[in-house]
């Protein structure tokens, strides 16, 4: 297989908030992984939604995952060009998730609207760092 498979551009994931009423969001997100994109209707929908594509793909591999050396599956997805990125209604994130250790994620979140980039070091820090980008956003638009 050809390591450029598993560039950079899988750590990427765009997270399309449609809305965001009394901190429950729901909106779209998109992966090469996931060339159709996938919708989510609640925090806990959109956590599951990722872990599962996380786990599919096996990159990054959680920590807790025994290593072996065994042939990753060939994968024919093309990466969105920047042009066609699509945007939420509320918000609009770039998730890089660079590891999952101590069963979380750690990676930095890039708000699109607000032009600004936060590393977190865990889930909870990163649906915190989304929810004022959000409740930012909320001000900003009244």
């Amino acid at each position: 297989m050809n390591s450029s498979m598993w560039e950079n551009q899988y750590r990427n994931t765009t997270i399309c908030i449609d809305s965001y009423e009394n901190g429950t969001l729901s909106g779209r997100m998109f992966n090469p992984y996931l060339p159709e994109g996938d919708s989510f209707h609640s925090i806990m929908d959109f956590l599951k939604k990722m872990e599962s594509m996380l786990n599919n793909m096996k990159f990054p591999q959680s920590y807790s995952v025994k290593r072996v050396f065994c042939p990753v599956q060939e994968m024919n997805t093309v990466a969105p060009s920047i042009e066609s990125t699509p945007k939420g209604v509320c918000g609009t994130f770039n998730i890089k998730v660079l590891f999952r250790q101590n069963a979380s994620w750690q990676g930095s979140v890039f708000w699109i609207e607000g032009g600004r980039e936060e590393s977190f070091r865990s889930v909870l820090e990163l649906l915190l760092l989304m929810d004022s980008a959000l409740c930012a956003g909320k001000v900003e638009s009244a």
